[in-house]
């Protein structure tokens, strides 16, 4: 049975089969052909892998997300952070980084944001004049902060794969997420420095006042999201539901700018979509059990200890596993398939579960933009229509700095750990 899973999803991978059914595919042979188990076991494993109270708050972040996108929120967001960046010489681009990670603290969605960021900062941007090859690279690697930078659906799906608090994760996050875009700003500053382009505006303290009042509203989601769960009003996944009704309310009553039609099709875009996620979540639950009773799990943990390897290589090891992974796997079905799978491992070398949780979600957070593969440069494509030979050259930087960030957090657990005493 081992065999087969390990095989059987590379080949139909190979074969442009999707992800869902790659993997129920794989369950069903090795189940029929290689087990005695009850094929009813099937449906249980998949009704039980959905019956997880923190996935209820994925369709509510997503439609938060959607109708902020939709509902005028987004361009007072932009503007209050366009505010502030006007006066720098990379004011657009380091605008568009933080619109993307302030976008990110209500959405929790990076998909969401690719659409919401991208509509409103890459025409800019190509106006600026900043090639079509960093422009495009900038939107699809910044949006992947949402990732890191909580509410984060990916901590959410760690969180239910390993049992480990979601309040916790989404701590842990904040400060990688800062590094990261942090980083990227020191990049997007230098070269802006040596193309030449410097497009910038006066600082008016009459804007930035103007832009808060506009966007006080908007800003007061993500007060609203953080204030509740770090003062224990609310759980994480009751936030989500909070940010919703909030949402709506803005939209429709304060800014009256969606209608009841517009706010209907949001919701079925939320509909549509959170039934994609599920089914991939449900179906990699499956494969992930099967991967723990057929033994795939213990072989790999006891081939790494057998490996005797330092803490520090075993580390390096799973993170150069889950790079490579993250670049043909979505987010969320190779949280839900490895998490489990290497948790155990990370425990044996006295990595803390939260920690390590900050560490997977950030290899998957490269994947998401890293070619060929990363679901955010399939989004950005189908809005923009950028060719892959500009996007993937302009995405190396992007991807390679990155890395350096996901180094630094892996090797320095304090980034991840040391805010968890002041804020829980």
């Amino acid at each position: 049975m081992g065999w087969v899973m390990a095989i059987m999803p590379l080949v139909l991978l190979m074969m442009g089969i999707p992800i869902f059914l790659l993997l129920l595919s794989t369950c069903i042979t090795a189940i029929v052909l290689f087990s005695k188990l009850p094929h009813t076991v099937v449906h249980q494993i998949l009704f039980d892998s959905l019956n997880k109270f923190p996935l209820i708050a994925v369709p509510f972040f997503i439609f938060t997300g959607d109708l902020m996108s939709r509902g005028g929120l987004s361009v007072r967001l932009m503007r209050w952070v366009s505010s502030m960046f006007g006066s720098f010489r990379a004011n657009l681009p380091l605008t568009s980084l933080g619109f993307a990670a302030v976008f990110g603290a209500i959405s929790g969605a990076t998909t969401a944001s690719v659409a919401a960021v991208g509509a409103i900062t890459y025409p800019r941007l190509r106006e600026a004049g900043y090639s079509e090859r960093f422009a495009s690279a900038l939107i699809v690697s910044e949006c992947a902060l949402d990732n890191l930078i909580p509410p984060s659906i990916a901590f959410i799906l760690y969180g239910i794969a390993t049992e480990t608090s979601v309040a916790h994760l989404f701590a842990a996050g904040i400060v990688p997420g800062l590094l990261l875009g942090g980083i990227f700003a020191v990049y997007i500053y230098v070269h802006s420095f040596k193309e030449n382009i410097d497009v910038r505006q006066k600082f008016s303290w009459k804007e930035f006042l103007e832009a808060s009042k506009d966007g006080f509203w908007p800003l007061g989601a993500i007060a609203v999201i953080f204030g509740g769960i770090y003062s224990g009003v609310f759980s994480p996944t009751e936030a989500a539901g909070v940010s919703c009704v909030y949402a709506i309310f803005v939209a429709m009553v304060i800014y009256r700018e969606v209608n009841f039609v517009q706010l209907f099709q949001c919701a079925a875009r939320t509909m549509f979509l959170t039934g994609t996620f599920f089914l991939i979540v449900s179906i990699a639950g499956l494969f992930g059990w099967l991967l723990t009773i057929s033994g795939v799990a213990g072989s790999l943990s006891n081939a790494i200890a057998t490996m005797q390897a330092p803490p520090w290589g075993v580390l390096l090891m799973i993170n150069i596993t889950l790079l490579v992974v993250g670049c043909f796997l979505d987010t969320g079905t190779a949280l839900l398939v490895l998490s489990p799978l290497l948790l155990p491992i990370a425990k044996q070398i006295g990595v803390d579960p939260i920690h390590f949780g900050v560490i997977v979600v950030m290899n998957l957070t490269i994947g998401g933009f890293h070619p060929p593969f990363g679901l955010n440069i399939f989004v950005f494509q189908a809005l923009f229509k950028t060719p892959s030979h500009v996007l993937f050259p302009g995405l190396i930087p992007f991807v390679a700095l990155a890395i350096l960030a996901l180094m630094l957090v892996t090797y320095i657990p304090a980034l991840s750990l040391f805010i968890l005493p002041y804020m829980l």
